[in-house]
């Protein structure tokens, strides 16, 4: 699939797309650091063109194959990406499914175009993270840090440069919080989960179960499963959950 790209801003910005006429199109959305050329996005293209979906990914500014300065990204300007290549591929009826960060995106755009959305699938959602798992864990000099110099890397189980962060994010995230309040959103959801998730916690999704005013919520735990999900045999069940 032929990797596309619009201008956005000052940088170039990446995605993929195929459309299918009056099918469905999977929209995936990466986590965060992450991009449309991992494991879970490869298998949904794959998965999409062998049974006639759509499907639409993209690369979030300082991410992948688009530009941009990663540490000038935040929540509100990656849902701008997300709606810039909606928009310009002109996608509808709409499978969004969210990896991690891509699961508080995910719900982001289905609050502010629920007309383009059927379904929303997460997996390991991880809506309001910033202020739920990372501000609070961070030392008071890793926060003195971010808040003097903008930025840090924290260690991280997958790379051994740490995962960068930076102080926009925080403040950022603060302005686009979900577990607070009802979230209004009336589409089938389902929420997929590993009981091991590190990053992540279980009770992630179970809170947030609650919280989304959808009749139609279904949580999937997959027992000792971590926060990649991306074993053959999880990746069989979000395709399961992604088409019903």
């Amino acid at each position: 699939m032929t990797v596309h790209f619009v201008s956005r801003n000052s940088y170039n910005l990446a995605y993929v797309f195929h459309s299918i006429p009056n099918r469905p199109t999977i929209l995936f959305l990466p986590g965060y650091y992450s991009d449309m050329s991992g494991t879970k996005a490869l298998f949904l293209k794959q998965q999409a063109a062998d049974n006639g979906y759509g499907f639409l990914s993209l690369d979030y500014s300082g991410h992948g194959q688009s530009g941009g300065d990663f540490f000038k990204g935040t929540i509100s300007s990656w849902l701008e990406d997300v709606i810039a290549v909606i928009e310009v591929t002109q996608a509808d009826n709409l499978i969004a499914v969210g990896s991690s960060m891509g699961g508080w995106l995910m719900l982001l755009l289905a609050l502010k175009k629920p007309s383009l959305i059927r379904r929303l699938v997460g997996i390991a959602a991880a809506p309001d993270f910033t202020e739920e798992l990372i501000w609070p864990v961070l030392s008071a000099e890793q926060k003195q840090i971010l808040q003097t110099q903008g930025s840090l890397r924290v260690p991280s189980d997958y790379n051994d440069i740490g995962t960068p962060l930076s102080y926009g994010l925080i403040e950022d995230g603060r302005q686009n919080l979900l577990l607070r309040q009802p979230i209004e959103c009336s589409v089938p959801i389902r929420l997929i989960h590993g009981t091991a998730d590190k990053d992540v916690p279980y009770p992630f999704a179970l809170k947030l179960m609650d919280l989304l005013t959808s009749t139609d919520v279904q949580v999937r735990l997959l027992k000792d499963a971590d926060h990649r999900l991306s074993q053959p045999e999880q990746l069989k069940v979000i395709w399961q959950e992604v088409i019903g």
